[in-house]
């Protein structure tokens, strides 16, 4: 399996275990000492600290919850790291849109499988994007992201 598969397998296999409610095969696909941030602000560290906060997550607010991603871009910086960014968001039924963005740091671990290292959640706010483009058009990314 080439890298770009491999990684594509780990963003699918994060989102599996979502949308099975299984916190603990969530953890599994980060690093031990891997570092959560959440849209909220909340800091998640290590790989059992976020499968048991979203264990949690899944058993209450989260319950019976589907995460959806759209991989936007991978880019590599060197041969065990890379840089993921998808679009996504959590939906009970089917998305309207994904209105959050989330940058993934993805190493080769020590037993040479890839994992998530850090993640950053950022909640799109479309509407001050749109703003922003109206009255300073130089700020609007050349790709349509």
């Amino acid at each position: 399996m080439n890298d770009i598969t491999a990684i594509h397998t780990l963003l699918e296999q994060a989102r599996d275990a979502w949308n099975r409610g299984d916190g603990a095969a969530y953890g599994q696909t980060f690093t031990a000492d891997a570092t959560d941030v959440t849209f909220v602000g909340t800091i998640y560290v290590g790989a059992k600290e976020i499968g048991d906060a979203h264990q949690a997550l899944f058993d209450s607010f989260l319950k019976g919850s589907k995460l959806h991603m759209e991989i936007v871009d991978i880019r590599f910086y060197g041969p065990d790291t890379a840089v993921a960014v998808t679009r996504g968001d959590v939906f009970k039924g089917k998305p309207k849109k994904l209105g959050k963005v989330q940058t993934y740091t993805i190493v080769r671990d020590t037993d040479g499988q890839w994992r998530v290292a850090a993640i950053q959640k950022t909640k799109r706010q479309s509407l001050m994007e749109a703003i922003s483009f109206k009255f300073q058009p130089a700020t609007k990314p050349k790709a349509n992201h």
